[in-house]
């Protein structure tokens, strides 16, 4: 059994960890932050659906519970952090000759729209469910958002970078807040970036018009709450 009680964090990739998990466990102090990284979107993964989406969040924070030995008793919150991708964006989807979905804050540029359309549509499913879901094996979960991803947010960039650059991007962020978990939180709760209201207010703003493609985030409720 943990002396501590446990926030578990559940985010899509080792650079999303590498940019928050020094902020997250300075603010955090009294309990223990573990990460538990995706490596990839469970939100869009094809093989994620609103019938199973609950029991691979249970399974993400049961392989932390084994990993480290806790007990399920020793968690107090789940924070999941995911993109949004531009998933609740119906009418703006463009054909184009691109590799890989192109992100901008008034359309998505794909080769193949119909693919796209269906992703956004199992996605938004996904994530309005999450949305609805207060807790996860008895445990608090909430799920917060950087739109259109977290670099985005954090760094005002909407481009496909490499791992590679998140990677140096992350180090730099991590590196400008260390010891400085205030000014982290007013950079996350600005008014340019900070969507207000409730939790839920949040979460219908996000869901209109194209805003899941524009630079917003709910992330300044995890300090709030």
């Amino acid at each position: 059994m943990s002396e501590k009680k446990v926030v578990a964090v559940i985010v899509e990739g080792p650079s999303d960890e590498n940019a928050l998990g020094g902020i997250m466990k300075e603010f955090f102090s009294s309990e223990e932050v573990q990460f538990a990284v995706v490596y990839g979107d469970i939100t869009s993964d094809f093989h994620t659906s609103t019938d199973n989406v609950v029991s691979r969040i249970n399974d993400l924070i049961d392989s932390v519970r084994e990993k480290y030995g806790y007990r399920w008793d020793d968690f107090i919150q789940i924070i999941h952090i995911a993109d949004m991708d531009g998933a609740f964006t119906k009418d703006c989807i463009v054909k184009a000759e691109v590799d890989a979905v192109q992100y901008y804050e008034d359309r998505m540029e794909t080769s193949d729209v119909e693919k796209t359309r269906r992703r956004n549509e199992r996605k938004s499913e996904v994530l309005f469910k999450l949305r609805k879901t207060s807790k996860v094996h008895e445990i608090r979960y909430r799920i917060y958002y950087n739109s259109c991803n977290l670099e985005h947010v954090l760094y005002g960039e909407l481009k496909d970078f490499s791992d590679e650059e998140k990677e140096l991007m992350s180090d730099d962020f991590a590196e400008k807040y260390e010891g400085n978990v205030d000014g982290f939180i007013n950079f996350i709760s600005d008014k340019t970036i900070a969507v207000t209201g409730t939790y839920n207010d949040t979460w219908k703003y996000i869901e209109k018009d194209k805003n899941s493609l524009q630079r917003h985030t709910n992330m300044h409720l995890i300090f709030k709450e």
